[in-house]
């Protein structure tokens, strides 16, 4: 296992071959940027980093509560969503966890990390990576999985599953004694979230811990903020293994702020209705382009047509201080496959024009 396995997008802390600032489409954040509203709740706060942190973060608890229509007693904060995954297989400490794949590297290195062994379900290509939750459940009782890990929307495919589903897979789940973990830190970018999400189940079926994160949907990865909702026994046992400042003085005041921005969230979503689908439609015209997903959040999947032409197009692209998500460290995914966010119509138009010079001058 090498550390290039758990590289992720977002890192553009090395210097553009063309100075100035990266362009990135490697990290799935919201295109419209930092609310002013969060903006405003950290310079309001600055002085108040002398102090520790609420360790109850009473006041996010309770817009988060509010927000998301679940009582206090179930929500379990995180310093991002990644900790809680970690949190969990600390807590739990299962022998054998089974994740569907392609999907987030931590939920595997989390599991690691607590000394699990790791089995993967292979997601089909040519069914669009859809999970087959019957197919799912049949291959936890043959790994005798004691934990399942998914994402939903999943990363980088897009795929999503409805509730129903997996309500029926954490009941059959619970069945055989097996745990399981939903990662929903996209669906805030979706106008039908209620289709998808298990936070007005999470609080009451045993074995589940549904984790979310506020840093995509808002703009702020680098203030870490996620949570989880689980039966409140499973909290408390969450709780008993967390810092109990996990979450800072910043990243508590702009969660409270953001979460009462009606605006800039309808606002985000308004945009990614419409932007969203055309960026696909464009990618899919672009040179080298042999198949693009629909997407169904803020981010595309998409297969080359070969993985020299993947390997050219991220190499040229960083050149001229563009970044693109490589997927070839993805389990289940052959080489040639890349993952772009979605921006601002300028910077997409940006992004398209460097492409095609890029193919003009191969």
């Amino acid at each position: 296992m090498t550390a290039k396995r758990f590289v992720h997008g977002g890192n553009v802390y090395e210097p553009p071959a063309e100075g100035g600032a990266w362009l990135d489409f490697s990290a799935n954040i919201n295109p419209l940027g930092l609310p002013h509203t969060a903006l405003a709740a950290i310079e309001s706060h600055i002085a108040d980093v002398v102090h520790y942190p609420d360790p109850e973060a009473r006041e996010l608890r309770a817009a988060l509560a509010a927000h998301y229509e679940t009582p206090e007693d179930t929500l379990i904060l995180g310093n991002g969503a990644a900790e809680l995954f970690y949190l969990f297989f600390e807590t739990y400490r299962p022998k054998r966890v089974l994740i569907p794949v392609p999907s987030f590297s931590e939920y595997e290195r989390a599991a690691l990390a607590s000394g699990a062994d790791v089995e993967y379900y292979l997601l089909k290509e040519k069914s669009g990576f859809a999970v087959d939750v019957e197919a799912l459940l049949a291959e936890a009782e043959r790994t005798q999985a004691e934990a399942v890990v998914l994402g939903n929307p999943n990363n980088p495919t897009g795929t999503l599953i409805p509730t129903d589903a997996l309500v029926h897979l954490s009941e059959r789940l619970t069945a055989i004694g097996c745990a399981l973990v939903v990662d929903e830190s996209f669906l805030d970018f979706r106008t039908d979230e209620q289709r998808f999400t298990l936070r007005k189940h999470a609080g009451k079926l045993p074995h589940l811990l549904l984790v979310r994160s506020l840093t995509k949907f808002f703009a702020m990865p680098g203030l870490r903020l996620g949570f989880g909702i689980a039966l409140p026994a499973l909290v408390r046992k969450l709780d008993a293994h967390k810092d109990v400042w996990n979450v800072n003085v910043l990243a508590q005041a702009a969660g409270v702020a953001v979460l009462s921005d009606r605006e800039y969230q309808d606002t985000t979503r308004r945009y990614l209705l419409e932007a969203a689908p055309a960026f696909a439609k464009t990618v899919a015209t672009l040179p080298g382009a042999l198949r693009v997903l629909p997407p169904c959040v803020n981010f595309v999947f998409v297969r080359l047509k070969s993985a020299d032409d993947a390997s050219r197009i991220i190499t040229g692209l960083k050149k001229r201080g563009i970044l693109v998500r490589d997927c070839a460290n993805f389990p289940g995914l052959e080489p040639g496959c890349l993952r772009l966010a979605v921006r601002r119509l300028e910077d997409n138009q940006r992004l398209f024009q460097a492409w095609r010079d890029l193919y003009a001058g191969f």
